[in-house]
């Protein structure tokens, strides 16, 4: 596959490459391309960068495993910057972090209005998609993780029985608990598929 001819280099023959999740949509790194990295990442459909440090091409994962597998690349109106589009196999920063943008300047700000009823299912995706890539000991995304899908589908079977027997119930407060944990797993379990969820919520549009 060859670079599109319209693509704009600046005058260091680099263009800025944005990368992004493309489950989770949480924007990973900010990183350059040449045309020689460009052509690679495409050849590969992995990413690979220009280090202006070092003057260098870098394959991001060679040392470290933490590759990034490209689904697709995108270039804005200007044709002078990248989105890349990845399925991170680990963290995406040197730190260990599964994104490099981890703070907040407005930390101190209400981040989200009462009008934005969903905004935890964002988070939480997030949260998955972090647990997923760090694996932090002691968390139990993390252990879900690595005991694998059958496990997963054990807890999403497990945890939709007992939202029907809340129901049967007819326990409201038991029913809000129950269906908690079904979502919060069946989140856990389209992270582990590859699936994102604005692909079910386009399917449910479609079945509108």
């Amino acid at each position: 596959m060859n670079i599109p001819s319209q693509l704009k280099f600046d005058q260091n023959g680099l263009i800025p490459a944005i990368v992004q999740d493309a489950t989770s949509k949480e924007v990973l790194t900010l990183a350059y391309m040449n045309e020689e990295s460009l052509q690679k990442s495409l050849e590969t459909r992995q990413t690979w960068f220009y280090s202006r440090s070092r003057q260098e091409l870098w394959h991001k994962g060679a040392t470290s495993g933490n590759t990034q597998n490209i689904t697709d690349i995108k270039y804005d109106c200007d044709q002078d910057a990248l989105l890349v589009l990845v399925q991170p196999e680990g963290p995406a920063c040197h730190k260990g972090n599964y994104s490099c943008f981890p703070e907040s300047i407005l930390d101190d700000e209400p981040k989200e209005t009462d009008a934005d009823r969903f905004a935890i299912i964002n988070e939480l995706e997030q949260i998955i998609a972090e647990r997923e890539a760090e694996r932090p000991e002691g968390s139990y995304t993390t252990y879900l993780f690595k005991e694998g899908v059958d496990k997963i589908l054990k807890k999403v079977g497990e945890e939709a029985s007992e939202v029907i027997i809340a129901a049967k119930n007819r326990d409201p407060e038991e029913l809000k608990w129950e269906t908690a944990d079904l979502l919060f797993h069946l989140l856990v379990l389209l992270r582990e598929q590859k699936l994102p969820l604005d692909e079910v919520l386009n399917a449910l549009q479609k079945r509108r």
